[in-house]
């Protein structure tokens, strides 16, 4: 197809698509002329993926480059690369170790981890938070969060692709895209469970 085509099969602006070929984030086309090239399924789907990152994940366009990079050039240790794909997702913390409450309540649930990860950072914010307000973690809700998270992020590793480009690509979209339900199902869980526990019966 065209680069027109492209716009209208994608809904993205010629202008735009320019700029992702000019900043390499979108691969050139099959050259028919100096002028002209043909693009195709890898092209819709690379324009997908940056619409992804950028419009739903809210990925700048600098984080959306390191994604990509990564997605094409996986290192050779696909655990490092997924992690350096996910650290790229925000909140964005300019916080640095140690996170003393981050790193005892991982101890307390017995997970492994990287103190330098982004998440645990963003572990120790939120612990900081609930602490601050009142509502601290306790040892019992800590348990019972970790243990059901666990059995999603088991399910979610268990589906990722063998391949490595690919693997890069659906952790990163999987865990941008994803999170807002686990967040969302969360509050319609208390909804339903609170109906039944606090509604009168008729």
């Amino acid at each position: 197809m065209r680069i027109s085509q492209l716009s209208s099969t994608t809904g993205v602006p010629v202008a735009t698509i320019k700029f992702y070929l000019r900043e390499g984030m979108l691969m050139p086309g099959e050259a028919t002329s100096a002028t002209q090239a043909l693009y195709g399924e890898a092209h819709v789907r690379r324009i997908a993926l940056i619409r992804a990152l950028s419009d739903v994940a809210g990925l700048p366009l600098q984080k959306v480059k390191v994604v990509l990079a990564l997605i094409e050039h996986p290192d050779a240790s696909l655990f490092d690369t997924l992690g350096e794909a996910v650290a790229a997702l925000p909140p964005y913390l300019d916080t640095a170790p140690p996170y003393p409450r981050a790193q005892a309540a991982l101890a307390e649930v017995g997970q492994v981890f990287d103190p330098q990860y982004a998440a645990v950072a963003q572990l120790e914010r939120a612990l900081e938070a609930v602490e601050t307000a009142g509502i601290p973690m306790t040892s019992d809700r800590l348990s019972v969060y970790a243990e059901h998270l666990r059995a999603i992020a088991a399910y979610d590793l268990a589906q990722m692709p063998a391949d490595a480009e690919a693997a890069v690509e659906y952790a990163v979209l999987g865990t941008a895209l994803y999170e807002p339900i686990v967040a969302a199902l969360r509050r319609l869980a208390h909804q339903d469970i609170a109906a039944r526990m606090l509604t009168p019966e008729e």
